[in-house]
């Protein structure tokens, strides 16, 4: 499983080694209980040393990184950690890349396809089903429509309303 994106480099600040970092996940206080992340810019991991907040973002300090050229070669790099490493969440709720890729059945056990990619509407996600010889299929993510997510089965069952599939 690959692992999931929880913030952005965005610059160096100062001279002795800290990067400001963007935080994009919704649950910003996972940094101050992450202590290694994955630095996509170096491919490599890399131990916090220290974190403090500053505005919106975080000033970090990660190990063996000591001055202003060595956060540079940071800059623009994404932080990552473990699909085990995400916060837990409550049931019947999901991450994205638990969604994306299950295989879509209709509740007649009929293969549809697979999630290919979740669209944030503001009201409510719809699911992106990739088929074979068909266009995709935009499936809100209401639970009228998904009778059941089964990540063990990697599976996503809906009941599609009538005119959805035409």
């Amino acid at each position: 499983m690959e692992r999931i994106i929880i913030g952005k480099i965005l610059s160096p600040h100062g001279v002795k080694g800290e990067v400001k970092v963007e935080p994009l996940t919704d649950y910003p206080e996972r940094f101050y209980r992450t202590k290694v992340v994955w630095a996509e810019a170096v491919h490599a991991h890399l131990e916090i040393e220290t974190i403090r907040e500053h505005q919106d973002l975080f000033l970090v300090k990660f190990k063996d990184v000591d001055n202003r050229d060595q956060a540079e070669i940071l800059t623009n790099s994404y932080l990552k950690i473990e699909p085990e490493q995400v916060v837990p969440l409550p049931p019947d709720r999901y991450y994205h890349f638990q969604i994306i890729g299950l295989q879509v059945i209709d509740h007649q056990g009929d293969l549809l396809g697979k999630i290919s990619e979740i669209l944030e509407t503001g009201a409510n996600d719809v699911y992106v089903v990739k088929r074979e010889n068909k266009k995709d299929l935009l499936i809100p993510a209401l639970k009228s429509i998904v009778q059941e997510i089964d990540l063990m089965k990697n599976r996503m069952v809906v009941e599609l309303p009538a005119g959805l599939d035409e």
